[in-house]
């Protein structure tokens, strides 16, 4: 028997520290909710899951950063909407002013109208924004400047001469072959090359697009595309005549500009690099053709920026009938153009919905495997916790037991 140390209660003690310890983690994550408290408590999972908890944000906030950029789309979507009813409008009035039932007055009133509403397509153009950054000007975001267009340049060959009444059909414009008014000379091929030359420079559809010119050594009719009449088509030609064959050879290709931009990048998802590209067009006036100089357009400037700043552009011009049917071909071109961009902006919208719902869902199962690792199982710590209670509850009883084991010394003194 030993008084000095009492194994016995060390013993138990030890135990009583093992119990109350055990009670005390299993009561931290009860309270806390949490297997891991700290990084003793599981090194490698804690590690994992703010691995995990890092993605799980990034990938929410991803959610949120898609809805702020379908939020500028549905912006640009809005105001393009209103554009195009007001390009509608336009047509409306184009039309109304190609017939001859109006008076030179008439044309005058529908043109101060076609000049207001040019100029609110401007406007509506240099005012629509998203948090201060401009969507429709080319001003906002990363800008792309436009492409500066190029004019194809085309010669018409016929092989031999027309006769008398024979007709060819150049870009939809008939011009037939005779004397008199209204015809070409055939008799001679620096005639027929001359007198059709006259009369393209005298239709009004065609040298709206083209300047003409005829080469005195080889008779070769060229068309040039105008300043602001660029593209990549070539002009049209047919004939009546079964002797002989009419084309336009391309001496230089033309191309169409292409216009301005802004471009946003928008993040969507979790790491570097997951990003997504909003481009939003030019979409005022002169981007949409409907401004410009020259025979179809007003002479004095009408339009302006649609603030109150002096006109600086010049309207379509709808005061006679070929103005106005000329009007109404570059209006549909615009309502065209504006119905092109809509179209991709809801492309973008509804990608971007896709977006959400598959951020949405990458999210969600991310949380439930973080939470497989981080979160407390409430009913088994609950386990836990009741038998540290117990036990700990039975070492303090044991403990008692053992410090009374030194008194039976006491028996060997009396």
């Amino acid at each position: 028997m030993r008084i000095n140390h009492n194994i016995t209660a060390l013993n138990t003690y030890g135990k009583l520290n093992n119990a109350n310890n055990a009670q005390a983690k299993s009561m931290e994550k009860l309270s806390s909710g949490l297997r891991i408290n700290s990084a003793a408590d599981d090194a490698a999972g804690l590690a994992i899951s703010e691995k995990m908890r890092g993605q799980i944000r990034g990938l929410d906030q991803a959610g949120k950063n898609a809805q702020d950029s379908i939020s500028m789309i549905q912006t640009a979507e809005g105001a393009l909407g209103e554009t195009t009813n007001i390009l509608q409008r336009m047509r409306e009035l184009a039309v109304q002013a190609g017939n001859d039932s109006n008076t030179e007055t008439d044309r005058g009133e529908i043109q101060k109208e076609m000049n207001q509403l040019t100029s609110e397509v401007n406007r509506i153009g240099n005012t629509t924004e998203f948090n201060n950054q401009k969507l429709l000007n080319a001003t906002g975001g990363t800008t792309t400047d436009a492409a500066p267009a190029q004019a194809g340049q085309y010669t018409l060959a016929i092989s031999g001469q027309f006769s008398d009444g024979d007709k060819i059909t150049i870009d939809g414009q008939e011009f037939t072959a005779g004397t008199g008014a209204g015809k070409f000379a055939f008799d001679t091929a620096a005639n027929q090359a001359n007198g059709l030359k006259t009369l393209i420079e005298a239709n009004d559809t065609l040298s709206a697009k083209y300047n003409v010119a005829v080469d005195s050594g080889t008779n070769a009719i060229t068309l040039t595309q105008k300043t602001g009449k660029e593209s990549a088509t070539a002009p049209t030609v047919s004939d009546t005549s079964t002797s002989i064959n009419t084309s336009f050879n391309s001496v230089q290709a033309g191309a169409e500009a292409h216009g301005a931009k802004s471009s946003f990048t928008s993040q969507i998802g979790a790491n570097a690099n997951q990003t997504m590209t909003l481009e939003f067009s030019d979409m005022r006036a002169a981007a949409l053709g409907i401004v410009g100089t020259g025979a179809n357009f007003t002479s004095a400037d009408t339009v302006n920026d649609g603030a109150n700043g002096d006109a600086n552009e010049k309207a379509l011009d709808v005061t006679s009938a070929a103005k106005a049917g000329n009007a109404v071909t570059v209006i549909q071109s615009a309502i065209d153009k504006v119905s092109s961009e809509r179209s991709k902006l809801g492309a973008y919208q509804n990608r971007l919905d896709h977006t959400i719902n598959n951020l949405s869902t990458s999210s969600e199962n991310l949380t439930a495997a973080e939470s497989r690792i981080r979160d407390t199982d409430m009913a088994k710590e609950m386990m836990e916790q009741t038998k540290n209670s117990i036990l700990s509850q039975a070492s303090q009883a044991m403990l008692g037991q053992a410090n009374q084991q030194p008194q039976n010394v006491l028996q060997l003194l009396r």
